[in-house]
């Protein structure tokens, strides 16, 4: 299927990025995502009809390729809790319209899949890990689980030639504490670790402004230690304020949602695991994709439909973000996998 021409939504936003949910499920309960006093044992997760097939998932990201997207995300939940993923993979990597393949996870799996997912054709992996210290990290996981075993994880990502950042959510008074050992740990190791502002995602996080440690003051707090200098943005939509460490060049990255809105620039669209279209992380309502093809949908007509969402895409809740927007209801993180 040929690609068309470069489709803007009302924003002057090109499509190029989607973000593939795979499951709803997670073995964590992380405060931020998926609380354990909201997501306990009772929770009414989607029944596995409802979740897209690696079929449906493949034909869909073959008509988003068609309309500009060229770099796709597994997320879930946690995706590795989706059985035979590796096969998922290999079948997107036939797309050749796809340059870029990768999955977000807690690296609670990492370890017994990364060598699989590399022979997929999975080009690397973001890691989600907000402590090294075990007992915080526990409690902040709600599981108890141990930072070595996603330690582990990222080791056996590396040797199997993966990709691999890190992402660190700072809560002020949960986490904060953790930034410099983050810091001096992944720069010894020469990976990028990407720091990340609290967000208000979702309904049942508990977020507070004053829980957020703005993006200037963790880049104050390395820098007295650690000197660092802003890098070049390599791709239009790229989120994360790139820097370096003067001494080493080992990347470091700043997400902040919060306080410096990046929606004027942001490409990405999302697919929740039962096959809606989200346009925002901050969306509430989501555009039903699977009933349509389920109910023998040409592939025009799904573009047709995928066009028209896009093209009136008018989303940038983090630019708004204030007393406008503390009602709105919005779509669990869990959902569409941040």
């Amino acid at each position: 299927m040929a690609t068309e021409q470069e489709m803007r939504d009302r924003f002057g936003r090109p499509l190029k990025d989607l973000r593939v949910s795979v499951t709803d499920r997670c073995n964590f309960r992380c405060g931020y995502c998926m609380p354990e006093e909201i997501f306990g044992p009772d929770y009414p997760f989607m029944e596995k009809s409802r979740i897209l097939t690696f079929a449906e998932i493949v034909r869909l990201v073959r008509l988003f390729t068609a309309l500009g997207v060229d770099k796709v995300r597994i997320t879930g939940g946690e995706p590795l809790l989706r059985p035979k993923l590796p096969e998922l993979i290999a079948d997107l990597r036939t797309n050749e319209a796809v340059r870029d393949i990768a999955l977000t996870t807690n690296g609670s799996l990492l370890a017994r899949q990364a060598r699989d997912l590399k022979s997929a054709g999975l080009d690397r992996v973001t890691v989600s890990l907000d402590s090294l210290d075990d007992e915080r990290f526990g409690r902040m996981n709600g599981r108890g689980f141990p930072v070595t075993s996603v330690l582990e994880g990222i080791e056996k990502a590396i040797r199997a030639g993966l990709g691999v950042k890190i992402n660190m959510v700072v809560q002020r008074g949960v986490n904060d504490q953790d930034i410099l050992p983050m810091a001096r740990y992944f720069k010894e190791k020469k990976l990028e670790l990407r720091f990340i502002e609290f967000m208000d995602v979702g309904n049942t996080n508990g977020w507070r402004m004053d829980s957020v440690v703005p993006s200037r003051e963790i880049i104050a707090r390395l820098a007295e230690e650690l000197p660092l200098v802003p890098s070049e943005k390599l791709r239009f939509g790229e989120v994360a304020e790139a820097y370096h460490y003067v001494d080493d060049g080992t990347k470091v990255g700043f997400i902040s949602s919060v306080t410096q809105a990046f929606c004027s620039t942001c490409t990405r669209s999302r697919l929740s695991a039962d096959g809606k279209l989200y346009t925002c992380l901050f969306s509430g309502n989501g555009t039903d994709l699977r009933e349509p093809m389920r109910g023998g949908a040409s592939d025009e007509e799904l573009l047709d439909k995928i066009r028209d969402v896009w093209r009136n895409r008018e989303d940038r809740y983090s630019e708004i973000r204030g007393a406008n927007t503390a009602s709105v209801r919005k779509i669990e993180m869990s959902q569409i996998g941040g």
